[in-house]
């Protein structure tokens, strides 16, 4: 049975409570071994407002303790911690800081196979030891090498992948190369079939400018960096269409013809994409690892309510267990 990492992400958010109402599904234990890297004290705070007497975790020490009975917490800091829900702290930022490096040494030396993120605040987190735009570039970093990752959102009905991830909307068309994005549409492709088992897959790029930039009118990305960008692609055996103006594209629902879509820039595929499928799930395309999230922040205004939604994190933590029987297969 696989084991899932969890980290806890930001102690003052959600995290726990979305954490602990997917781990409590009927169901969960059958399908994974659930691994959480946390504080055993904040998740009995959490359950005991959450009124769930019924769940609890089996504290351990290492991943060597490891057991498939109940969910395990792994305990990453044994000192006192105040918990500050709803509220950004600095130490809020090292512990989620803590739980992804933790985690991620575990996955290296094979103690668990796959690693969900709960969300951490892209501000607080920061450090001398993190100094990464978000979790994406965290991993990349971490497990990469000279591969690059894909910030890649995934629904039910809509797949998402990014030529820039958490780019300064300023700075995305210095950014924007012709090689960049048939490096994203290799990754996209690579991704669809390896990981969704998805045969020949076709993927849909998206224009920079309004209305794919009027035959230069209104911008020159599209004929100088994005359709030459295609025509390698499909030069390359991969079926990538476009570009197509993302209003209309969305509007008209074309995207239902794709098997995914290749967004420019951050809002430009995640505002159509949370409309269209908010139980979705963030996955981090493109390593030799495999990581998710759901795809929602911190919530500081719903922390500690017993009211936040927890289908997202249930969505990552199977989707992470289909991707990860998809690579073996």
């Amino acid at each position: 049975m696989y084991k899932i990492g969890i980290t806890h992400g930001d102690v003052n958010g959600i995290g726990y409570e979305v954490i602990i109402k997917a781990l409590a599904e009927h169901g969960m234990m059958e399908v994974c071994t659930p691994v959480v890297y946390g504080l055993a004290k904040a998740a009995s705070y959490h359950r005991k407002y959450m009124d769930m007497p019924d769940f609890s975790f089996q504290f351990i020490k290492n991943a060597e303790q490891i057991s498939n009975k109940r969910p395990n917490l792994i305990n990453i800091y044994e000192e006192e911690v105040k918990i500050e829900l709803g509220t950004s702290t600095k130490v809020a930022g090292q512990l989620a800081e803590r739980a992804l490096v933790m985690a991620g040494k575990d996955l290296k030396n094979n103690n668990i196979d796959a690693i969900v993120t709960a969300p951490v605040n892209k501000d607080n987190i920061q450090s001398d030891k993190f100094k990464f735009h978000g979790q994406t570039e965290f991993f990349e970093y971490y497990f990469g090498g000279t591969q690059k990752a894909m910030m890649m959102m995934v629904s039910e009905d809509l797949r998402v992948g990014f030529a820039t991830n958490h780019e300064p909307i300023g700075n995305v068309t210095s950014v924007l190369t012709t090689e960049l994005i048939l490096n994203k549409l290799e990754i996209l492709n690579k991704t669809l079939y390896q990981d969704f088992a998805v045969d020949n897959p076709k993927i849909a790029v998206l224009a920079l400018n309004p209305h794919a930039g009027d035959n230069g009118l209104l911008g020159m990305e599209e004929k100088e960096i994005i359709h030459p960008a295609i025509e390698q692609a499909f030069q390359n055996k991969i079926n990538a269409f476009g570009p197509f103006p993302a209003d209309g594209f969305f509007g008209t629902g074309q995207y239902r013809k794709f098997d995914a879509v290749l967004a420019m820039y951050h809002d430009q595929g995640m505002i159509p994409f949370k409309i269209l499928g908010h139980e979705g799930v963030n996955f981090t395309a493109g390593l030799p690892i495999v990581r998710t999230s759901p795809a929602h922040g911190t919530a500081y205004d719903i922390a500690g309510k017993n009211i936040a939604d927890a289908q997202s994190m249930r969505n990552a933590i199977y989707l992470a267990l289909d991707i990860l029987k998809n690579r073996n297969r």
